[in-house]
């Protein structure tokens, strides 16, 4: 068994295709998977997925890519997580990669995600990319280890890596720890401890090989694992099981849906 730690299935390349992909995720061993919120005004469609299907679950919270998106406070945002089917806060994070400038209102938002997570007492799925200094430093400043999470789509350093962990945090690795240009990335996979490893799709992006360049789904996940398995020189099932339970572990509000 395994599960998607992370993939947007409330987006438009999924309209009209959710018993296919549920379909198609049985068929792969892929028993669950979350539905995370990238906007506050997109989260109905992904608590309605996960109200829908028992093994679909929900996150709620604002990605930084949205400078658009209005200023949310933690009591709007754990308010959200309040329903059984919302397991985690997020996603949310900082990155500086796609947007430029006075960036402070992410750094802001970011702050107000951990607050939410602290409060609502589940944990964060957290995006980072070129800006991984300041995204641990704030997440120290806002006591993140109390709600603990996820550091989602890994593609940092080992001292990032270290640092989140450090905190309580586990990592979670997509279909770009299988492409070929990824061997910085696959060194340290391995030395991630198992017992914080977690794997994801972040569909409908980011498609593993052999299906590099298609529209990702979460049954491509056992790709990810298949990947994961050489890199640690272990099994495939010892991945696969590691992994399941490292989800439910941290995902707690999960467990009772199960």
């Amino acid at each position: 068994m395994l599960v998607d730690s992370h993939c947007h299935l409330d987006f438009e390349a999924f309209h009209g295709r959710i018993p296919e992909i549920l379909a198609t995720m049985a068929a792969a061993g892929v028993s669950h998977a979350l539905c995370v919120s990238v906007t506050l005004d997109g989260f109905p469609r992904v608590l309605a997925l996960a109200e829908e299907h028992a093994n679909l679950f929900a996150s709620a919270g604002v990605h930084p890519d949205y400078p658009e998106a209005p200023a949310v406070t933690p009591e709007e945002i754990a308010a959200l997580a309040e329903h059984p089917k919302v397991v985690a806060i997020g996603e949310t994070g900082l990155d500086y990669y796609r947007l430029t400038g006075d960036l402070e209102w992410q750094r802001e938002r970011f702050r107000s995600h951990i607050r939410a997570a602290r409060l609502a007492r589940k944990p964060l799925i957290v995006h980072t990319r070129a800006a991984a200094a300041d995204t641990i430093r704030i997440m120290r400043e806002e006591g993140a280890g109390e709600a603990r999470g996820v550091m989602h789509c890994f593609t940092e350093t080992r001292e990032v890596a270290e640092a989140a962990i450090d905190l309580g945090f586990y990592v979670s690795f997509s279909g770009i720890v299988t492409f070929r240009n990824a061997a910085p990335l696959r060194e340290i996979a391995a030395r991630i401890p198992l017992d914080r490893l977690l794997v994801e799709t972040d569909s409908p992006y980011l498609a593993p090989v052999p299906h590099r360049g298609k529209t990702n789904q979460p049954a491509f996940v056992r790709h990810v694992a298949e990947a994961l398995a050489p890199i640690r020189g272990v099994g495939f099932e010892e991945i696969a099981a590691a992994t399941t339970s490292n989800f439910f572990r941290l995902f707690e509000a999960a467990r009772v849906n199960v």
